[in-house]
């Protein structure tokens, strides 16, 4: 096929998904080229996902139409999809956490293939896009940046027309990202179209061709990337220019998190042991730690938030006082915050609204007294989380599993923001979250900071930890290295580290 005077691979015309409370979109246009590498921006809630579920099968529109290469279809079903050359990755997981890697994959693929016989493709597919995926191990074992490996795995293992990536890198490391782009050029080149769908602007002025931005539900513009500036491609997501305030010196105050020489067995054959830990976070102060998912930080952070207890060396200590044997809550009574990585099932319960989200952490700030539930503290609690970082739900009493990602995550880490903890962990604090929402989180963070908590933030993105922390550390293989100013770093050497191509002592 000649690229150059093919029929567009995807053409959307006014599409239109209502749904009770919301228009999800509005009438939306979109032209994707054969060989082309296609933006398609936006905040959170702006219909991104649902005009791909669209595209995908999963959603049908109330009304427009889809044509594909030149033909118009009705796509009924995410397998009728496949058969066209459609592949997604999604940005929430659907994978079965008892079976293993080639079990979920060999489930998803429309051919039959034994796992057994389907695990060389797997390891080989990995192996060429740089996304090491272990076809043996069980999903339940893996961290969010591992399961996302998987999906995209799982996604190129069809050798689909249109990839449709819903923030693929945020596993990677600066140097495998730049990988992963060649790759998807080299596809582009030879007639694959990709959507691609991030909050990175960066990554999408470097890699993509053509942006479609969207604004509740509704074409805002359409712009060439490479043309544009980071402010320039906000502007056009959220109508506005952003006020993006840098981080100002903070003088920090004593030790509110101390780990020594903490190490702690793997707890199953895919985990990762934590080897002579070392760490202080005190008052008043952000320090970030780096590295690929897999390589510990599950294991950290179960660790630090006493989830995990069990045989260990070393000590663990908030606020001057031992608690590596002390549970979840009794951290919680000393001023542990903790937002983890996963938002449905362990940052909220999906079925349960957000008033009642709020409670379950919220127990000791006037929401539980006297052994019982002050609902109205807790939907009061709940109403001023959303109206202050800006939620969009329909109330407090919209279940948590109705908001999109961004905004539940916006919700998660409000809700801990505002209970003022003395030390707050925070794991991928802007994982799928838009421009706006993420320099609200960061700024939050910051304010926090500056009251005087200690803040520790586990994250994948490099310009975020350059962005909030003070010192920042990398995590490598169970292996922390000793954290440095942000200054005496550069995001090279941090990806360096990331790959365990440099050491460095692993002392705080």
């Amino acid at each position: 096929m000649n690229v150059a005077t093919a029929a567009p691979r995807l053409v959307l015309t006014g599409i239109t998904k209502r749904y009770p409370t919301i228009l999800a979109n509005d009438s939306v246009d979109l032209r994707v080229e054969v060989g082309e590498i296609h933006a398609l921006m936006g905040e959170n809630g702006a219909g991104k996902s649902t005009l791909m579920k669209i595209v995908y099968g999963v959603t049908r529109p109330d009304a427009g139409k889809i044509e594909w290469d030149g033909a118009e279809v009705v796509i009924h079903s995410p397998a009728e999809a496949r058969r066209l050359g459609i592949g997604m990755v999604f940005q929430h997981f659907a994978l079965f956490e008892t079976l293993t890697v080639a079990e979920n994959i060999a489930l998803a693929l429309d051919e039959h293939i034994a796992p057994a016989a389907l695990a060389p493709r797997i390891r080989a597919v990995a192996e060429r896009y740089g996304l090491p995926v272990d076809p043996g191990r069980l999903v339940h074992s893996m961290s969010v940046g591992e399961r996302q490996r998987v999906e995209i795995v799982r996604c190129l293992l069809q050798s689909p027309k249109l990839l449709i990536m819903d923030e693929p890198t945020s596993v990677l490391t600066p140097q495998a990202v730049l990988q992963l782009f060649e790759t998807l050029r080299r596809l582009a080149a030879e007639g694959m179209s990709i959507l691609y769908i991030s909050h990175k602007l960066e990554e999408i002025r470097t890699l993509c061709d053509t942006a479609t931005v969207l604004r509740a539900g509704r074409v805002s513009g359409t712009a060439r990337p490479r043309e544009e500036t980071n402010a320039s491609l906000a502007r056009l997501m959220v109508g506005n220019d952003l006020d993006d305030a840098p981080l100002e010196p903070h003088d920090a105050g004593e030790v509110r998190l101390e780990v020594r020489g903490y190490s702690l067995k793997a707890r199953d054959p895919f985990g990762t042991a934590l080897r002579q830990i070392d760490l202080t976070v005190r008052a008043g102060e952000i320090v970030g730690i780096a590295g690929v998912s897999g390589n510990g930080q599950r294991e950290l952070l179960a660790a630090l938030s006493g989830e995990t207890l069990g045989e260990h060396e070393g000590s663990i200590s908030l606020g001057g006082r031992r608690v590596e044997s002390l549970g979840a809550a009794a951290r919680r009574d000393l001023g542990l915050g903790f937002v983890p990585e996963e938002r449905l099932g362990r940052g909220a319960v999906p079925a349960m609204s957000l008033a009642e989200n709020a409670l379950l952490t919220g127990a000791h700030a006037g929401m539980v007294r006297h052994g019982l539930v002050q609902r109205g503290a807790s939907r009061a609690s709940a109403r001023a989380t959303i109206a202050e970082f800006k939620v969009k739900c329909g109330s407090e009493l919209s279940a948590a599993e109705r908001l999109s990602g961004g905004n539940l995550q916006k919700f998660i880490v409000g809700r801990e923001i505002r209970l003022a903890p003395k030390v707050l962990l925070v794991a991928q604090p802007t994982w799928g979250v838009d421009v706006g929402a993420a320099q609200m989180i960061h700024q939050a963070l910051i304010a926090l900071r500056d009251a005087g908590t200690a803040v520790l933030v586990i994250s994948e993105e490099l310009d975020e930890l350059f962005t909030i922390c003070d010192r920042i550390a990398v995590l490598t293989a169970g292996r922390l290295s000793e954290p440095q100013p942000r200054a005496a770093l550069t995001v090279e050497k941090i990806g360096l580290l990331m790959t365990g191509a440099t050491q460095s002592p692993a002392h705080a």
